[in-house]
């Protein structure tokens, strides 16, 4: 069976059909575009056909490049002969452009019939078309997503789009954030020429072609003058330099993408289209080439994609339906696990020690449902339907025939192993039973329960109607069917899973401590704690150190550590006590300063005006006279969070490196441009990392020693990741 089709009605028009074979949606690959270009070149030779309707028979246009195929622009030939790989590249983009290129210039009017999603690649085909009709449906997204995951638009995005549009602060979102329009404010924008209903799409396409409607493209015209001003205009001039300004203050030039589709922008829009689309195509080349790029692609569409659809699930059991849950606890977190659970269908029974605090629990779905209420993003129906599935209570009982529990009390084993016994005798003997803790090993918490195969870690992040990431812990006594069970019921309320196995603070809360860790370290060594805010958002990461453990709160990660100098204590074994220790010591113990949660802590948080940092950090830490290149804060922020995720590979905490990566990413915010963890050690090389890492040992301590993974990894010129293979360890 053809993935592309046609049909010559008795108008003389043409209806070409996109319906890719075993794919949920249509995409750009090699099979399809190349019988595309049979296709159109047979038409455009064809006398009889007047004009060409682009349609699709799915739900969605095109969803752009099939990028989990390393051949479709060339990825597969990126760790070969450099040189040759960029011809491919080049050579490869342009050929599509060329194709593309064709349809605005044969003679024939083209029409794209949008019926749903219009992204990447298969907007670039509708940009080449001479009239472009959509549905009216705000559901809809027409967009140029690729900035999100390292590329610029490769099939002349960012030539055509400014051409129509102008350069404005929406089109830059559009570009340079991926940010899709809905299809009325792309008709607004002058990217699509007119919306209409389901029913009429495929007439009002034909109609433009049947009416004489013109076979020539805006800025193939004589005269055609750019919308808005070019780049040399007093108007384009201030334009362009405040875009240039905040991609630099927003990137750090962390990412090669958006300088690429400025730039392209920039220069493509003062030339002639031909030549714009070999500037562009030269950028895009560029682009792929760059490892930044490259471990974007791999993390942030193959294998967020992978682990999202449930690679890591075993295959040998049924699929789970998960229709009740019970919640133990209704705080924040236990709180936002209510509301996603209850969205995605689920019944809940909210359990807390008393009425007030239940039902303070359930009124969080309240305000964020009034708040979507408020801006028409849902219905007072659908809110009452998800408000319905929520029951809070004190009573147990109601956690009869619930499929899963999750418990998220605080970070007690007393009062957990309380509420594990409680719950346990409520519940079937297949249930589920969950644990939200973020750092106490699932293994000794499970020996509270009757179950312990039944048993799991089942972390969320906060705030969790956000946070699209969840770590699935598996305890020494787990079973696999449990694991299963556990993966269909985060697929079911649409989040991205990882599974690690047992150890103090998992992965994330693990590694993610030891970004926090180095500000306060650095702090407690003398350095301006404005150079290492600076440098922290410097490196990518969403937030900067000392902001980050206010905001996570100060007395909570004082607890973890107290809790854990306990455990340490309790094995016989001996808790180092550092600077950053003493440091926190003294904001929480003495200073009374929690973090944000009570306006105080490393910043100060006014009533009115923005947080500024405490500024008597610098008697409580004397500062250095000397201080330290930003370009060494960095890379020890980088290089901690790297090295303590090798040693959790080495300890089979991890033993999937898209675990790793796409754990780092989406749970603590680890710079996308590095790919994730791993992906950032074998950016730099395994060798050179370990010789790096060894000289930061030498200056700041024991704790960049490098793990005997890494040294024997770079001893026989491994990588975590496999040329070609995203999923699989070296």
């Amino acid at each position: 069976m053809s993935d592309v089709t046609y049909e010559i009605d008795s108008d003389g028009v043409a209806v070409v059909t996109w319906d890719l074979e075993n794919r949920s949606m249509n995409v750009l690959n090699f099979q399809s575009l190349g019988e595309y270009r049979q296709i159109i070149e047979k038409l455009i030779g064809d006398d009889a056909v007047k004009g060409i309707v682009l349609r699709s028979a799915k739900d969605a246009f095109i969803a752009g490049a099939d990028l989990t195929s390393s051949e479709v622009f060339g990825f597969d030939s990126v760790q070969e002969d450099k040189v040759k790989a960029a011809e491919k590249i080049y050579n490869g983009n342009m050929e599509m452009q060329l194709l593309f290129r064709s349809m605005e210039t044969c003679g024939k009017p083209f029409v794209a019939a949008i019926n749903g999603h219009a992204l990447g690649g298969g907007f670039e085909i509708c940009l080449s078309c001479h009239y472009r009709v959509a549905i009216d449906n705000d559901k809809i997204q027409i967009g140029q997503p690729e900035a999100k995951v390292g590329l610029i638009p490769g099939a002349g995005g960012t030539q055509r789009v400014p051409r129509l549009a102008g350069v404005t602060q929406d089109i830059m979102g559009f570009l340079l954030a991926g940010t899709p329009f809905t299809p009325k404010k792309a008709l607004s924008a002058g990217l699509i020429n007119e919306v209409t209903d389901k029913e009429n799409l495929l007439a009002a396409a034909k109609k433009y072609i049947v009416d004489g409607g013109k076979a020539v493209q805006p800025w193939d015209e004589k005269g055609f003058k750019f919308p808005g001003g070019l780049p040399y205009t007093p108007k384009g001039m201030m334009l362009w330099a405040a875009a240039s300004s905040s991609l630099r203050k927003n990137s750090y030039n962390n990412y090669p993408a958006q300088t690429a589709i400025l730039s392209a922008v920039y220069e493509g829009v003062q030339v002639p289209i031909d030549a714009a689309l070999r500037i562009e195509a030269r950028y895009f080349t560029n682009v792929v080439m760059d490892p930044r790029s490259q471990n974007m692609v791999r993390s942030l569409f193959v294998n967020m994609q992978a682990l999202s659809k449930g690679a890591r699930r075993p295959k040998d059991f049924d699929k789970y339906d998960v229709k009740k849950i019970g919640i133990l606890g209704a705080g924040l977190m236990g709180a936002g696990i209510a509301y996603v659970t209850a969205k995605a269908g689920i019944e809940v029974i909210l359990i807390d020690t008393d009425q007030d605090a239940a039902d303070k629990g359930k009124d969080y779905s309240t305000k964020i449902l009034d708040k979507q209420l408020s801006k028409k993003r849902t219905t007072e129906e659908k809110k009452e339907k998800l408000l319905n599935l929520i029951t809070p209570t004190t009573d147990y009982s109601l956690l009869q025939g619930a499929d899963l529990i999750v418990e998220a009390v605080f970070e007690n084993r007393d009062i957990k192993a309380e509420v594990t016994a409680k719950a346990e005798a409520q519940i079937a003997e297949t249930a589920v039973f969950g644990s939200n803790t973020s750092t106490l090993p699932i293994t000794g918490l499970a020996k509270n329960s009757k179950r312990p195969n039944n048993f799991i870690g089942i972390h969320y992040f906060s705030p969790v109607e956000r946070m699209p990431l969840v770590e699935i812990i598996m305890g020494k006594e787990t079973s696999q069917e449990t694991l299963a069970k556990t993966m269909d019921y985060v697929q079911k309320i649409k989040k991205t899973p990882i599974v690690v196995n047992d150890s103090r603070g998992f992965y994330t809360s693990r590694v993610f401590s030891t970004y926090t860790g180095e500000g306060v370290a650095m702090l407690a060594e003398g350095i301006k704690p404005a150079l290492i805010e600076n440098a922290g958002k410097m490196t990518g990461m969403p937030m900067a150190p000392l902001a980050l453990s206010d905001a996570v709160a100060l007395d909570l990660a004082w607890k973890v550590t107290t809790q854990t100098k306990k455990d340490f204590e309790a094995e016989g074994k001996e808790f180092p006590v550092t600077p950053m220790y003493s440091i926190m010591e003294e904001m929480v113990e003495k200073q009374g300063r929690f973090g944000k949660k009570n306006n105080k802590g490393f910043y100060e948080y006014p009533e009115s005006g923005k947080k500024y940092l405490w500024p008597e950090l610098s008697n409580l830490c004397k500062e250095s006279d000397e201080q330290p290149e930003v370009d060494e804060l960095k890379k020890r922020f980088l290089y901690i969070q790297a090295l303590e995720t090798a040693k959790c590979y080495e300890e089979n905490v991890l033993t999937d490196v898209r675990d790793a990566d796409i754990g780092a990413i989406l749970g603590w915010g680890m710079a996308p441009w590095t790919g994730g963890t791993l992906s950032y050690i074998d950016m730099i090389g395994v060798k050179e990392f370990v010789a790096e890492a060894d000289k930061l040992a030498q200056k700041y301590g024991e704790r960049f020693t490098p793990c005997k993974l890494l040294r024997d990894m770079a001893a026989k010129n491994e990588t975590f990741h496999k040329s070609g293979n995203s999923s699989q360890a070296a």
